[in-house]
C-alpha cells in the first residue's frame, strides 16, 4: 500500500523518516488479528492509526468503537466495556450491552489505556487471552471476536514499576508497538503543518490565510511545541482570527507562543499566597546577590594571580606559584587541595576574602623553612545588608532617580520605594 495514498486520505502531513514508519507498521500489521499498543505524547494525532488499520484489515467491514478509558469513572467503567444484567447495581434498570460485545466482529480502540482500574486490567486480560468475558452482576461467560488496539502517552515501564498497571497485560496489548514521533522530532514538517492549518482557517472564516516572516519562521521551527499538533493547530487558529496584519512577524508571533523567561528560574515553593508577588522581587535581589559574589570571587583569584607578576611578590615562585595559579584557574569557586597548602573550599556561609603565603628561609643550610599563612577575613552575607548596599548603589548610580534604579535592579518601582522606607534609606 502506498504510504503516500494514506496521508492524502486521512489529512496527514509530513514526511519524517519516523512517521513514515509509523505508517509502514500499522499498514503492515493491519492484515493479521495482532494486538497493537501505539505510543506518543498527547497531541501527535494518536487517534489516526487505529482507523487506519482497522480500514486496511479484513474487519473493515465489521463495527469500530474508540473508548477514552481516561474519561469514564472508575464505578463504571466495567459496565462500558462488558456491559451489565438488569439490577446488578443501583441504577441499571435494563440489561445492557457492554462495548466488547457490541464491537464483537470488529475493531475496538482503547485510548488513554494506562488510565485502566486494576480490577478492570484483569477483565482485560482475559479478553485477551481467551476471548471471554462477564457481565457486571452475571455469571455467564460471554465469547467475542475483536481485535483491540490500545494507546497511551506515558510510560507503560513506569507505571508497571509503580505497580499501576499489570505486566503480563501489557506485553498482550504491545505484540506490535507503534510509536508516533513528537512535533519536536519532525523540524522540517512543523511549517508544513502550519501552512495547511493556516490554509484551512482561511478558507473556514472567509479571510486571506496568514503568512511568517522569515524571523518568526524560525521561531515557529525551534519552540519544542509541547503540546504538539494539537498546540501548533490552536495557535495557528488563534492568530487567523485575531491578527488583522496577515503577515505574521516575530513578535507578534512570540506573544502566542506560551514561554516565559523565568521558566528557567527556581521554582517557587508553595506558601502563602498574599506574600508571592513580595517575594518575587525579593528572590530577583536575592539572584543579583549571588551573583555579585561570585563575581568578587573571581576578582579575588585575578587579583591573586596578578601578584605574581608584582616585584613585591618575587618571593613567591616554583611549586608555590603554580598553587596559586590553580587557585586562579578554578572554576567553581574551590581552592585546590594541592600539598603543602590547606585547602579551603568555599562555602555559601564564608567567604575567603584574602590568602597571603609567606616563606623565609629560618635555618643555616640551603633547604627553605616552608611556614603556610592563610588570613581569613569574615565578611558580612546578610541578605538585608546587601539589599541594602545594592538599592544605595543604584540610587547613587541614577542620581537618586528611583524609576531608573528600580529597573536597574529589576524590581518595581513601588517596591523599591517600599523597602527604601523600610530600610530608612536616604537618598
Amino acid at each position: 500500500m502506498d504510504v503516500q495514498k494514506i496521508k492524502q486520505r486521512y489529512g496527514i502531513i509530513g514526511n519524517s523518516y519516523n512517521l513514515n514508519r509509523a505508517l509502514d507498521v500499522a499498514v503492515q500489521v493491519a492484515p493479521t488479528d495482532l494486538s497493537v499498543l501505539i505510543n506518543g505524547e498527547s497531541g501527535v494525532g494518536k487517534e489516526v492509526f487505529p482507523k487506519i488499520i482497522h480500514q486496511y484489515s479484513a474487519r473493515k467491514h465489521g463495527r469500530y468503537i474508540a473508548v477514552n478509558c481516561g474519561a469514564i469513572p472508575d464505578g463504571t467503567i466495567d459496565s462500558e466495556l462488558f456491559g451489565h444484567e438488569k439490577g446488578a447495581f443501583t441504577g441499571a434498570l435494563t440489561a445492557r450491552k457492554g462495548y466488547f460485545e457490541e464491537s464483537d466482529g470488529g475493531t475496538i480502540f482503547l485510548d488513554e489505556i494506562g488510565e485502566l482500574p486494576l480490577n478492570t486490567q484483569v477483565r482485560l486480560l482475559r479478553v485477551l487471552e481467551a476471548g471471554e468475558f462477564i457481565k457486571v452482576g452475571s455469571s455467564k461467560v460471554l465469547k467475542t471476536n475483536v481485535r483491540i488496539v490500545a494507546a497511551t502517552n506515558i510510560v507503560m515501564e513506569n507505571a508497571i514499576k509503580e505497580g499501576k498497571f499489570r505486566e503480563d497485560l501489557y506485553y498482550r496489548l504491545s505484540s506490535v508497538p507503534i510509536i508516533i514521533p513528537p512535533l519536536r522530532d519532525r523540524i522540517d514538517d512543523i511549517y508544513l503543518l502550519f501552512r495547511k492549518f493556516a490554509t484551512d482557517f482561511a478558507d473556514r472564516y472567509r479571510m486571506p490565510p496568514i503568512k511568517l516572516t522569515r524571523e518568526s519562521k524560525e521561531l515557529l521551527i525551534k519552540y519544542r511545541w509541547p503540546g504538539n499538533i494539537r498546540q501548533l493547530k490552536n495557535i495557528t487558529e488563534q492568530i487567523s482570527v485575531i491578527e488583522k496584519n496577515r503577515e505574521i512577524n516575530s513578535e507578534t508571533l512570540a506573544t502566542y507562543i506560551p514561554y516565559h523567561i523565568g521558566d528557567n528560574l527556581p521554582a517557587l515553593v508553595k506558601g502563602d499566597k498574599k506574600h508571592s508577588a513580595d517575594f518575587g522581587s525579593e528572590r530577583e535581589i536575592l539572584y543579583k546577590v549571588l551573583f555579585d559574589m561570585k563575581n568578587d570571587m573571581t576578582d579575588l583569584k585575578k587579583l591573586v594571580l596578578d601578584m605574581l607578576q608584582d616585584d613585591g611578590c618575587s618571593n613567591v615562585k616554583g611549586e608555590q606559584a603554580q598553587i596559586i595559579k590553580k587557585l586562579y584557574d578554578s572554576s567553581d569557586g574551590t581552592v585546590v587541595n594541592t600539598p603543602p597548602v590547606a585547602s579551603s573550599a568555599v562555602r555559601p556561609e564564608a567567604a575567603v576574602v584574602s590568602a597571603n603565603v609567606a616563606y623565609r628561609d629560618e635555618r643555616t643550610n640551603d633547604d627553605p623553612m616552608i611556614q603556610d599563612t592563610e588570613e581569613f577575613v569574615e565578611e558580612s552575607l546578610s541578605l538585608v545588608d546587601k539589599e541594602i548596599e545594592l538599592i544605595k548603589k543604584a540610587l547613587d548610580k541614577h542620581n537618586g532617580k528611583r524609576k531608573y534604579a528600580a529597573k536597574d535592579l529589576g524590581i518595581s518601582e513601588r517596591t523599591l520605594y517600599r523597602k527604601i522606607k523600610e530600610y530608612n534609606i536616604e537618598g
